[in-house]
């Protein structure tokens, strides 16, 4: 079997909670190659997402480790085999690999919850509004480069409208529906764009007015996506070198505090439409 070269998030994750099970049953690499049947550069290239397995193995390995969340297993083997193929494939090698992460990890996800406290969010943005931010990159990106993003970003969207879509709930300050990226008139059709979407029964959008004053992960970009089993969720966060993310049980549980305590403090969907369409009118 030929190494993956370059293994996508998801595999990375994948190979993680298998070891996660590993020492949670106690078990070193080679003692869990001995009972599969293997040797341990298996376990250990299987682990770090450099190798797939089957459906079959994944199952094995979960009774060796004497896994009791169906759940889990279940999730897991959903997530054998060979790279998973979506829209996103077409970018790769175009784009940075961090892009399609996020988008394989939106695809697969059951719910997504956001934080956008200084940029809206992405697969929401119009053309012209992404257009603008990624004019913005210093040093300036090649035109074919931006353009290229600028069709991956706008693609993201299929998840939302495309049956199983997704259920979404965005929490959006009110700086960022205020900055006019790209100016007044591209402003106003990308406010006129998220009213628009706030209007799908999948999709709730909330504004944290800036009258509620400071707040948890204020000034932070974060995107919360759940999973078939709670233990594979991910929650990745913007930063200046790129996408980061976090998979751990502690860390999850403290994202998911915090952006509960957020979405507290937020006005609810009624007041928030209101807000943006203000915005917008003044525009």
């Amino acid at each position: 079997m030929a190494a993956r070269q370059a293994p996508t998030f998801r595999q990375r994750r994948f190979g993680a909670e298998l070891r996660r099970l590993r020492e949670a049953a106690g078990l070193s690499a080679p003692r869990a190659a001995e009972l599969l049947g293997t040797d341990r550069t298996t376990i250990s290239n299987t682990e770090a997402g450099r190798f797939g397995i089957s459906e079959q193995r994944l199952r094995r390995l979960a009774s060796i480790y004497e896994c009791d969340d169906p759940a889990l297993i279940d999730a897991l083997a959903s997530m054998t085999g060979g790279r998973s193929t979506g829209w996103w494939d077409e970018y790769r090698g175009k784009v940075p690999p961090d892009f399609l992460d996020v988008a394989e990890l939106e695809h697969h996800a059951t719910m997504l919850r956001t934080l956008q406290t200084a940029h809206l969010p992405g697969m929401f943005q119009v053309e012209d509004h992404a257009r603008a931010l990624f004019d913005l990159f210093i040093p300036a990106l090649p035109r074919l480069e931006v353009e290229l993003r600028i069709a991956q970003r706008l693609a993201r969207h299929t998840v939302i409208t495309k049956p199983p879509a997704v259920k979404y709930r965005g929490l959006i300050h009110e700086a960022a529906l205020r900055m006019q990226v790209g100016g007044p008139h591209v402003a106003k059709a990308q406010l006129d764009r998220l009213l628009e979407e706030s209007e799908r029964d999948n999709v709730t959008l909330l504004v944290i007015p800036f009258s509620i004053g400071g707040f948890p992960m204020a000034g932070d970009s974060v995107l919360y996506a759940s999973a078939d089993s709670p233990h594979l969720d991910t929650v990745q966060v913007d930063s200046p070198t790129g996408a980061v993310f976090f998979d751990s049980p502690t860390q999850l549980a403290n994202f998911h505090r915090r952006l509960d305590a957020v979405e507290q403090r937020a006005l609810n969907p009624n007041q928030s439409r209101d807000v943006i369409l203000e915005i917008a009118r003044d525009l």
